[in-house]
């Protein structure tokens, strides 16, 4: 079995494949974002893009950035092929975005997550921040890590059933974009 790996997507090559990831989760499959899922952040220079591989395919992404000068940091856009999903790719990346802001000097870590995926972050270490809030039509559930407790993470340290669950396929597209139609 080959290693998972994360690294920063800085070349140009890795950022496209970053974009095209999220591209494929967000727009194409799960029909939660509208055309593209770009946004300001994404042309932000400060903004961390981290992709994660196996030998040399690309799949799955993450980015993180900063949102204030007080130490808080944000990840979103956690993204993994429909192939790697019930593995160690989604683990692996949460916990290289969390230590990079960790090591950055970030003191929090918040993030919206699926619903379908608060298990798997609760079981990595995220606690609850508040009720469950709609996101781009789908109900999201605030998280928080607190990055004093960010530490590479090991293989001993993966839970056995620690799975991603993203959302089936959608049909139709979500309900904030029927009512923005």
């Amino acid at each position: 079995m080959e290693r998972i790996e994360c690294w920063r997507a800085v070349t140009p090559e890795a950022r496209s494949w970053h974009m095209r990831i999220r591209h494929r989760v967000f727009v194409e499959e799960q029909r939660v974002i509208p055309l593209t899922d770009v946004d300001d952040w994404d042309a932000d220079p400060e903004t961390i893009h981290v992709v994660a591989g196996r030998g040399s395919e690309v799949i799955g992404t993450v980015r993180l950035y900063r949102t204030d000068q007080a130490g808080r940091w944000k990840g979103d856009r956690l993204a993994v092929l429909p192939g790697y999903r019930a593995g160690i790719v989604g683990i692996k990346l949460v916990r290289f975005a969390v230590s990079t802001a960790a090591e950055a000097g970030g003191d929090v870590m918040d993030a919206f997550v699926q619903l379908q995926n608060v298990v798997f972050f609760e079981r990595i270490g995220w606690e609850h921040n508040g009720p469950p809030v709609p996101y781009y039509g789908l109900l999201h559930q605030p998280m928080i890590f607190r990055l004093a407790e960010a530490r590479r993470l090991v293989e001993a340290d993966i839970p056995v059933d620690a799975h991603l669950r993203l959302p089936a396929a959608r049909d139709e597209p979500s309900a904030l974009l029927v009512t923005m139609s």
